[in-house]
């Protein structure tokens, strides 16, 4: 993989060698809670993982500072915490699309209502066809709003809910408990080679006591303690070398562990936000169509107001009440 370039097993060297190259590691890199990191002003920038996007496995390395003062927060807990935000972010929605649907039922219910609503029925004519379309066209608009709700539950609110159910959280908390043992580990990695380090500086100490002191014949030390003293120092150089290898590959595993695992998570964010894209698309396009739909149901009650007549209304009216058609005439005398 691309990654597994970056870390590198140090190769054998003399004690010597090994101490001044240990020496030369410590003063270009610097370890924080078990990490360790080129130190910026030692090494040019280092090349991104993706340098063509801004990935998550690029960008959560190292820990946050609590604001509140207390632990440090690693970089792949922030990753986890967005994760479980947008869970209840897309929970948040649901009830959002919920509340939407109780408002457009109960205002499909009172526009039922008032359509069966028995207000100025004895209108006559021509105004009287066009309030009668009007009233009808009220439970017309009722059942659009009807289905326009039914169709959101079904269509946006009941995805929004159901989309990464409760295994979810199980998942998340699986990655954490995994990079959080790897991140035990380093640590504890780290502490043995500190340990060994602190060894072999006090085995190369009582080396140089030892060989000053036969030097100017201060002490009754042999040359044999001196090879003991020897051998004991390029152990302590052997076992902090071991140590160190160790270390390397805890921290290499838990490179590749979380680049692997902050790649999915990133995939499971853009999953995320195109489902959820995705879905409040459909809620606009259903709020279109129950626009048009409404719309369709007053064209009806359009026409029929735009062929209000008073003139014909009055001939209407006169044709069925009327009670006769002779007007009076003066009275002979």
């Amino acid at each position: 993989m691309f990654w597994r370039t970056v870390w590198k097993s140090p190769g054998s060297t003399s004690p010597a060698r090994r101490h001044n190259k240990e020496k030369e590691i410590k003063e270009t890199k610097t370890t924080i809670n078990g990490v360790t990191f080129p130190l910026p002003m030692t090494m040019p920038e280092q090349e991104l993982l993706k340098p063509s996007e801004w990935s998550y496995c690029d960008y959560f390395w190292a820990d946050r500072k609590d604001p509140q003062g207390g632990a440090c927060i690693p970089g792949f807990e922030v990753l986890l915490q967005k994760q479980l935000k947008g869970k209840q972010m897309q929970k948040e929605m649901a009830e959002f699309i919920r509340e939407r649907i109780k408002i457009e039922e109960e205002y499909a219910k009172n526009l039922s209502k008032l359509s069966q609503s028995p207000l100025a029925a004895q209108e006559e004519g021509t105004l009287g066809d066009a309030w009668a379309q009007l009233k009808k066209s009220l439970a017309d608009e009722a059942e659009v709003h009807l289905k326009f709700s039914s169709k959101l539950q079904c269509e946006v609110e009941k995805p929004l809910l159901t989309f990464r159910g409760d295994n979810f959280k199980k998942d998340m908390k699986k990655y954490d408990h995994h990079i959080a043992d790897l991140r035990k580990q380093l640590l504890t990695r780290y502490a043995a080679v500190e340990k060994a380090r602190k060894a072999l500086a006090d085995r190369q100490k009582d080396l140089e006591v030892k060989t000053q002191q036969l030097e100017i014949k201060l002490s009754n030390k042999t040359e044999e303690d001196i090879k003991k003293a020897r051998r004991k120092s390029t152990q302590a150089g052997d076992d902090l070398m071991r140590c160190v290898d160790l270390y390397n590959q805890n921290q290499s595993k838990w490179f590749e562990e979380m680049v692997t695992t902050s790649l999915e998570l990133e995939r499971l964010e853009v999953e995320r936000v195109e489902m959820i894209q995705q879905h409040l698309r459909q809620y606009t396009t259903l709020r279109h169509e129950t626009d048009m739909f409404n719309q369709s149901t007053l064209e009806p009650v359009d026409q029929l107001l735009q062929s209000v007549d008073p003139a014909k209304d009055r001939e209407l009216w006169v044709q069925e009440h009327k009670t006769g058609e002779f007007r009076p005439v003066d009275l002979d005398i």
